[in-house]
């Protein structure tokens, strides 16, 4: 793998990172203990900010392209679309959940656990099948005009956990990660 092909199967590992931490949180959680809310509104904020509006919509072009080409794949790959939209409002309530509980509300224990599990289900089984289905036949399919398409989907950003620069924001986050890969 190389070029685009590498950064989004990248992507992909940094994203089961943060799911696997979050589950540890949503684990903690449900022992009954208090999890770090604060990293989980981190995880999540960040997958929203960064996963949501520039992964996915460099991802659902590189889908409409790879359809274009492989015709077998169609209905896989317009499902994988149709799960972003799903990932991202699954993670909107579950920051909505997060954030009111750091604002000192009161959430039903079963409505958290709810959105946090359809969202780590969700997200993990959609990074799965992506990394299944599509990889290797967008390595061997899309041309290079079709990558240049996927590039200008968006205005590139650096990422703000694992770029060379952390956010602010994310540097607490990005220590949790550390730690947890020692």
């Amino acid at each position: 793998m190389s070029g685009p092909l590498a950064i989004w199967h990248t992507e992909h590992i940094y994203f089961r990172r943060l799911l696997e931490l979050l589950q540890n949180e949503l684990d903690s959680f449900h022992r009954g203990e208090r999890p770090n809310y604060e990293l989980m509104l981190d995880i999540v904020a960040y997958l929203r900010e960064y996963s949501d509006q520039y992964h996915h919509p460099r991802e659902d072009v590189a889908f409409a392209r790879l359809a274009q080409r492989c015709p077998d794949l169609k209905l896989d790959l317009a499902r994988l679309t149709q799960e972003h939209r799903v990932i991202a409002r699954a993670g909107e309530t579950l920051r909505q959940h997060l954030e009111a509980i750091l604002g000192g509300s009161v959430i039903p224990r079963a409505e958290v656990e709810v959105a946090a599990a359809t969202y780590l289900v969700y997200y993990g089984n959609h990074i799965a099948k992506e990394d299944e289905l599509v990889l290797e036949r967008a390595e061997k399919s899309l041309t290079p005009e079709d990558w240049q398409a996927v590039k200008a989907a968006v205005t590139p950003r650096p990422d703000p956990i694992f770029g060379e620069h952390p956010e602010e924001r994310y540097k607490a986050l990005r220590r949790e990660i550390a730690a947890a890969m020692h």
